[in-house]
């Protein structure tokens, strides 16, 4: 039977879940963390594992097929592999993908390949180590290197490189990440700093239209035809399409129209959209004896009243929560 599409008020179809387990990283990105933020205990509000697999099998019986795992930094959460292996066998998960900083893919790329995983996206801001330094709050670019390789080397793929342009901090140097992703087969994936809680709105933001043109005229960069992936970046292509570059543009170029995505936080909250306070506290429902028809309904109605989009131009205080406790 084929199960009714989640379909939003603005006739928007719902087919991703993006899925936290956890808020702890092993970072503190300036424009993701609050300064002094140490939530890094597991704690009695996050959703179990068996909790987890119940919201995903019933996303994924309503047509929800595309499923990303992400954090703060998933790779800390124990037994994520046994996780990604429950979830890939799931009936109606078609394509499941993990978010991370990699400074822990390195001992489990191989592991997590052999779960099910289909791709990872890898945060990397930067390949000078001083910014990195600085960014990051200490120096992981050797770790963080050592686990993309071993990615490529466990057959994931794509694997896409996240670069948070910043204005006078990395943005000298977008022409040598895209290099650098050519050279080894990975998808350089550039992204506006987005202004969710303070640390996002102190970053130093950079509009992507003019980095576009730029790159365009130095790698001869032209639009992608096809599809590549079911998040809101726009692609463009090398001129024998062996290499790719994917603009996110939250600000700039708004992608509301499409938007196709709900968030799903570690502690069981449903947020609808990443710039509005819309949302469903799914865990009182889990915990309290409600069954699957009932929890499907709550998410239909939730689903239902998805906003049209952001208001990160207007008002840019309105989000309060950080992009760590959110989920990437």
């Amino acid at each position: 039977m084929v199960p009714e599409p989640l379909i939003d008020r603005h006739g928007r179809r719902i087919d991703y879940l993006r899925l936290s387990v956890t808020d702890r990283c092993d970072l503190r990105c300036r424009y993701c963390r609050p300064a002094g933020d140490a939530s890094y205990a597991e704690r009695a509000d996050w959703l179990s594992f068996a909790e987890i697999r119940r919201v995903v099998s019933l996303f994924a019986a309503m047509g929800v097929g595309r499923v990303r795992l992400t954090g703060g930094e998933p790779l800390l959460r124990a037994g994520i592999v046994d996780l990604v292996a429950d979830l890939a066998a799931m009936p109606g998960v078609s394509d499941l993908s993990l978010s991370t900083n990699a400074t822990q893919l390195a001992r489990y790329a191989a592991r997590l390949k052999a779960a099910g995983l289909n791709r990872v996206n890898v945060s990397l801001d930067s390949l000078r180590r001083e910014c990195v330094s600085e960014l990051c709050g200490r120096d992981s670019l050797d770790a963080t290197l050592a686990g993309l390789m071993a990615a490529k080397a466990a057959g994931l793929a794509p694997i896409k490189l996240n670069m948070v342009a910043l204005r006078g901090v990395n943005d000298g140097e977008i022409e040598s990440m895209a290099a650098f992703c050519f050279e080894h087969g990975f998808i350089l994936r550039l992204i506006e700093a987005m202004p969710m809680g303070e640390a996002g709105r102190a970053a130093a933001y950079l509009p992507l239209d003019t980095v576009r043109a730029r790159l365009a005229r130095r790698f001869k960069l032209q639009p992608c035809a096809a599809e590549l992936g079911g998040g809101p970046a726009r692609y463009w292509q090398t001129a024998d399409r062996r290499g790719q570059v994917g603009f996110i543009t939250p600000l700039s170029q708004h992608f509301c129209a499409t938007c196709n995505r709900v968030r799903l936080t570690v502690d069981g909250t449903l947020y609808l959209c990443l710039g509005q306070e819309h949302k469903l506290e799914l865990r009182p429902l889990l915990r309290g004896g409600g069954g699957d028809e009932a929890l499907c309904s709550a998410i239909r109605r939730a689903v239902a009243r998805k906003p049209w989009g952001h208001d990160f131009a207007a008002a840019p205080s309105r989000v309060l929560r950080f992009m760590s406790h959110t989920g990437g």
